[in-house]
């Protein structure tokens, strides 16, 4: 029998269970650890509220968990519940699928004034994630900034610009919703160091602006390389780019014509943030591209910056006894292999690039590592192992069976519309669960 641990519930996760027992079958037993009481990881807490469909993959996950050799294991924490010593003891291999949960720091002047946020601790709060729960941004002031040319930023920027109507059918938790509809940003400039043939939106998160019933996307025109120049670019970049030449050019027919401008604001590098206590303005310094890389001109210009939110990428949080690479800001590891025995997949492998999918080859990937390492498995304990250590320590485990109870408190709770509404505090998640 062989007995694998899989660290971390979301994507990753998953689809690493999921191959182990395409590979094994009845031969294999999985527990998928998780520091929260609920599965799913990014699912739940990272991808949008408003796009429920990327969501349903979890019915995915929840067959693998129902499966009689994979099981859930929520409210441990790998690095102080039970280290990776004991785990490695207890089982033949040790997958890390964290993820990158942690902002990058955004490294400028200024950036310890008030009111301005990375993305994780943003789209948790508004995600309902127990750790951002008392965040509270401030969305009185007319304007917010946000520093970064993804698809994150997007979601950032359409949740920021969003009606309470347009807000049907999702998952936003009620205290974000609360402050959402007190917001008066009338401004959400989104800046990018490069041009629009650079960036890293793809066309449906982008599309998404163009139906918004009170904001409208702005790009300067200027910004644009000739036309012609877009038929080197690869087909959905290309798409992108033709999204945003029509914002170019709709922007000069329908300007001002709603109340919320999201100003896409390129070539364009923040360099300090000023303000009295708390942020009140991104000093900008305008770029050329030189060689595909973004470089300064000299000329400086300051934006008004009520919020800042940063979108400049992710770090997978440091696990004691792995090894980390920190210019990276992920395990140091050779293809999802640390060393054998200890693998990592997803974004705690790669870093925070590619989409939910992308996680699937990982997974499958990484139990081929396995099997070339460990073969069939050894006489380890494995789940038993585990068990009796944990009802050692007194450790408070939820099951996949209590995270049913606390989804269907969930539902039961939900607001017209909604699909559920969920609990942020991981006492009462558990006390559902019971």
């Amino acid at each position: 029998m062989l007995h694998i641990a899989i660290i971390g519930s979301g994507p990753a996760g998953y689809y690493s269970a999921e191959a182990a027992q395409k590979k094994w079958g009845d031969d294999v037993r999985i527990d998928i650890f998780d520091r929260l009481p609920v599965p799913y990881g990014l699912i739940r807490t990272g991808v949008a509220p408003d796009h429920q469909s990327i969501k349903g993959v979890s019915r995915r996950f929840e067959k693998t968990s129902l499966g009689n050799n994979a099981r859930f294991v929520g409210n441990v924490t790998v690095g102080e519940d039970i280290t990776i010593t004991e785990l490695a003891g207890l089982y033949d291999a040790i997958v890390l699928a964290t993820g990158a949960p942690h902002d990058r720091p955004l490294d400028l002047p200024g950036s310890d004034l008030g009111n301005i946020f990375g993305s994780a601790e943003l789209v948790g709060w508004y995600n309902g994630h127990p750790q951002f729960t008392a965040l509270a941004p401030d969305l009185t002031g007319r304007h917010a900034v946000i520093i970064g040319m993804g698809n994150v930023a997007l979601d950032v920027a359409r949740i920021l610009s969003k009606t309470e109507a347009e807000f049907a059918g999702s998952d936003i938790v009620g205290h974000a919703l609360d402050r959402l509809r007190e917001s008066r940003i009338e401004t959400i400039t989104v800046l990018g160091r490069r041009g629009p043939h650079q960036i890293a939106m793809t066309p449906k998160e982008l599309g998404e602006l163009a139906s918004l019933e009170r904001a409208e996307p702005h790009v300067d025109p200027a910004d644009f390389p000739p036309e012609e120049a877009d038929a080197d670019l690869d087909p959905g970049v290309r798409k992108s780019v033709g999204l945003l030449r029509s914002f170019a050019t709709r922007a000069e027919a329908e300007r001002g014509t709603k109340p919320v401008r999201i100003e896409f604001d390129m070539f364009a590098s923040p360099v300090a943030l000023h303000g009295d206590g708390r942020v009140r303005e991104v000093e900008v310094a305008e770029t050329r591209l030189v060689d595909g890389r973004p470089e300064p001109t000299g000329k400086l210009y300051r934006l008004p910056a009520d919020l800042v939110v940063s979108c400049i990428g992710y770090r997978t949080a440091p696990i004691p006894e792995v090894p980390y690479d920190e210019r990276q800001g992920r395990f140091a590891n050779d293809e999802g292999r640390i060393r054998p025995g200890l693998y990592c997949v997803g974004w705690a492998r790669r870093g925070p690039t590619g989409t939910i999918g992308t996680n699937r080859p990982d997974g499958f990937d990484v139990v081929d590592r396995i099997a070339a390492d460990i073969g069939s498995g050894s006489d380890k304990e494995g789940r038993a192992g585990f068990d009796r250590m944990a009802e050692e320590r007194g450790l408070d485990i939820v099951t996949f069976r209590d995270w049913k109870r606390i989804e269907e408190a969930e539902e039961a709770a939900a607001r017209e519309g909604s699909p559920r509404e969920k609990f942020v505090d991981i006492e009462a998640m558990i006390r559902a669960g019971r």
